[in-house]
């Protein structure tokens, strides 16, 4: 049924696309030289103007300096004529067609002789505000987003076209969770370098908006074959003294979804949440000063997991996962533009977040009819995460606008400080064990990015180093009767170094687009296992690998374009995925790393179109992505009824889709936007082999499924500067290693309304307003059936006030 719903859906919206129409207005800025034809030198004080081409009406003008350098700001997109005059000269005309690619073009020397000059074309571009003239990116406005307010930048995310979320910190991308995470165009390890856990730890009140970058250029890392979502942090350029003053209250888990299993403690209710937030800014002659900060306290249903597993000998196991979790999480990012001068500039800039949370978790194992209780785990978690940035850019303009020269210096420390003490109740005895973890990361990063304009486009260039170190060290402290296994402990050492240089050319003419670039990757990473492992000893890989990236356009007329898009993308295996110690939140489910796994490769194919108009636009993308070596993770069972979750390769694998996008202001008081995402994801049949705790060697068949998620916003914008947003999500059957999640539901509601002339601001917002939204999965193991349906907290209200001054 699935299946055909959306056959229909790709045919009908295919019919509809030749009837959507649109025109986006676009603004670039035009500069060149004015020289002397005989003798090349440059004119002074020549007469610059441009008229549009439609009637010949002045549309701006300026005149040249003395090394004969015009500028034009503000263009918008359109045909214009160019117009240069100077006494003693024959005037010249040019026939200028502004596009929609880049913010500046260089129209380079334009000669005056007494001869006319010949009429040239001239291409000038910008990019779109929210879906882009190259439909390589998607730009949303986080304070936009009603609805989600006051809650994190994870939870922000949850209402943006093709973008899946998880209650354990996973970001889907059109059905792939390989997605790369960069705040202010960096990556890291605040945000995780392969994995966005730490988003659940950064406040949406800090952010200014999201992007999402579907098919990345070369000049981005290759890493993440689904995209990257740039997360970009507030930053006032306000001249004087500015900010905002910003609190929100709120409250979550306000009923049982269902009660507990018997005889363990209650579920977390009525969790109070608390979102203070403040940012400063100074603007003042050569310097800009700015200052965000956010705290984050709450108490919050993280998991309650209720779970059976049915082993082929007929044994059943019903189970419950619950985890109540207090947290408080500090996000302080300060910095400082000193504008040396028209030329030059420097930026220092810090972030610093430390999240500190203590989880208290209960795992009752009972029989099929939950009489007899044959185990009780219960722990307390104390982690702490502290993450430090620090940043230095310095950017060179050159005399022609848009040529400029970047230099970045980036270095982030993390550490990751996790205590874990458990009480393991058997019926005839207790034991107590306890475990500790330091992941200390280090990344340090220097990124040269070099561009410059052309007549019809321009070209990038720029090279990258990045050196990552991450010693870690397990602890186990065993009690008497412990289960852990005093072998699996001990420490390792990930050492990861990448170069890179890329290339990327851009084109564009009146009718055609060409953009074009390589990307030449060298990664060398070294895991290196201290002796005494009882399973694992050193690995690591390497590689030398080009990533190129192409994309076509075609502008079919100023209403409609085409675009198709090829890239070439590499999802490395994270520190966490290699990691060999086993993770006893649920000890009868061990998580361990696998530090054999190897990168997996993408390929990427993509189709693009878009449309739009005055108050509106419509969007769509049909995408296949083909991938070698699948990154993943692999259950299976090591006796006793114990299952293993490990990293693994999984062979060859298929991500084919359409993504559509459709806006629309029916009227100054109603508008609303649509987005669809249909996809089919197959996994090949493949082989692996487990080799913690035991050795286990499986066969698995294909795997196909189609799925998809539909998201829509109205926005209703009432008297008395009253804005009403309704948000519905459904989330349709998906594909997960081994088996099926289920289909998934919610609705968001969030109210908004503007205090005393504009400075100030008051919102509520309620998210999974009818209590819906449960992840349940379905896995077929080997001997093994593994069956869950969790309840997090997902529904939580929230009352906010801002105050701009």
């Amino acid at each position: 049924m699935i299946r055909k719903i959306f056959s229909y859906a790709c045919c009908l919206l295919l019919l509809l696309l030749p009837a959507l129409a649109a025109a986006q207005h676009a603004k670039a800025t035009l500069s060149g030289i004015i020289k002397d034809q005989r003798n090349k030198t440059p004119l002074s004080f020549v007469t610059v103007s441009m008229q549009t081409a439609r009637d010949s009406s002045f549309f701006i003008g300026t005149i040249t300096d003395e090394a004969g350098r015009f500028v034009l700001p503000d263009v918008p997109s359109g045909t214009y004529v160019l117009s240069v005059s100077l006494m003693g000269y024959q005037p010249a005309t040019q026939r200028v067609m502004v596009g929609k690619l880049s913010p500046y073009l260089d129209l380079g020397g334009i000669e005056m002789a007494e001869d006319a000059l010949a009429v040239e074309e001239v291409v000038v571009t910008s990019r779109a505000d929210e879906v882009a003239g190259k439909m390589d990116k998607k730009t949303f406005d986080v304070a936009a987003n009603i609805s989600q307010g006051g809650g994190s930048v994870l939870q922000a995310m949850r209402n943006l076209p093709g973008v899946t979320t998880d209650q354990n910190g996973k970001v889907q991308l059109r059905g792939s969770d390989k997605v790369a995470i960069l705040i202010d165009g960096q990556q890291t390890a605040l945000t995780g370098f392969g994995n966005q856990a730490g988003l659940d730890n950064i406040p949406a009140s800090a952010i200014e908006k999201i992007e999402i970058i579907n098919n990345p250029s070369a000049k981005y890392d290759a890493n993440g074959n689904a995209g990257i979502i740039n997360i970009i942090y507030k930053k006032n350029n306000q001249a004087g003294f500015n900010g905002k003053l910003g609190l929100t209250a709120g409250a979550g888990a306000l009923w049982e979804k269902r009660e507990n299993l018997p005889t363990i403690r209650p579920q977390y209710r009525w969790t109070p949440k608390l979102n203070p937030s403040l940012s400063l800014n100074e603007r003042k002659n050569k310097y800009n000063a700015f200052f965000q900060g956010d705290v984050l306290a709450q108490k919050a249903l993280n998991k309650n997991e209720f779970i059976t597993r049915s082993y082929d000998d007929g044994s059943i196991i019903e189970q419950q996962f619950l985890e109540n979790r207090s947290q408080l999480a500090f996000t302080l990012k300060s910095g400082i533009d000193w504008y040396v001068n028209d030329r030059n500039t420097l930026t220092f800039s810090t972030l610093y977040n430390r999240e500190g949370h203590v989880d208290r978790g209960d795992l009752p194992y009972f029989d099929a009819e939950l009489l007899n209780r044959r185990r009780l785990w219960l722990y307390y978690e104390d982690e702490v995460n502290t993450a430090v940035n620090a940043s230095a850019v310095y950017l060179h303009k050159f005399k022609q606008p848009g040529h400029r020269l970047t230099t970045n210096v980036n270095y982030t420390f993390h550490r990751e400080d996790e205590k874990f003490y458990f009480s393991n109740v058997l019926p005839a005895l207790t034991n107590y064990d306890t475990t500790k973890l330091i992941a200390d990361e280090n990344v340090s990063d220097l990124n040269l990015d070099y561009v410059r304009p052309l007549r019809h486009g321009r070209i990038e260039a720029g090279t990258k180093l990045r050196w990552r170190y991450i010693p870690t060290e397990m602890i186990f402290i065993p009690g008497a009767n412990s289960i852990l296994d005093l072998g699996a402990a001990g420490g390792a050492d990930y050492n990861e170094i990448i170069t890179a240089l890329y290339g990327n050319y851009v084109f564009e003419s009146k009718y055609f687009e060409v953009e074009a670039g390589l990307r030449l990757e060298a990664v060398q990473v070294d895991y290196e296992v201290k002796p005494g492992h009882n399973t694992y000893q050193s690995d690591g890989y390497d590689y030398l690998q080009p990533f190129p990236n192409l994309r076509l356009g075609w502008l079919l007329s100023d209403r409609h374009k085409l675009s198709l898009f090829y890239n070439r993308r590499v999802d490395r295996p994270d520190e966490y995925d290699l990691r060999i110690f086993p993770k006893y939140d649920d000890p009868e489910v061990l998580k361990t790393g696998n530090p054999t796994v190897r990168p997996q490769y993408t390929q990427t194919l993509e189709l693009g179109y878009k449309t739009t108009w005055g108050d509106g636009y419509f969007y769509s993308a049909l995408y296949h992505r083909m991938i070698d070596d699948i990154l993943t993770r692999i259950l299976t069972t090591s006796g006793g009824g114990f299952i293993n979750s490990i990293s693994q390769n999984a062979g060859k694998g298929r991500n084919s889709g359409l993504e559509v996008v459709f806006s629309q202001e029916v009227s100054p008081t109603f508008s609303f936007n649509l987005s669809l995402n249909g996809y089919q994801n197959t996994i090949d049949a493949y082989r692996v082999e487990n080799t913690y705790p035991v050795n286990v060697a499986l066969d698995f068949a294909q795997q196909q499924n189609y799925s998809g998620n539909v998201k829509g916003n109205a926005i209703f914008k009432l008297p008395r500067a009253l804005d009403v947003q309704v948000t519905g999500v459904y989330l349709a059957p998906d594909l997960v290693p081994q088996g099926k999640i289920a289909a998934r539901y919610s609705v968001d509601l969030g109210v908004k309304k503007a205090l005393q002339r504009g400075k100030g601001e008051l919102f509520l917002n309620a998210t999974d307003l009818f209590n819906t939204m449960r992840i349940q999965k379905d896995i077929q193991g080997d001997g093994f059936r593994f069956v869950s349906t969790d309840l997090y907290e997902t529904q939580v209200l929230r009352i906010g006030y801002g105050y701009k001054f």
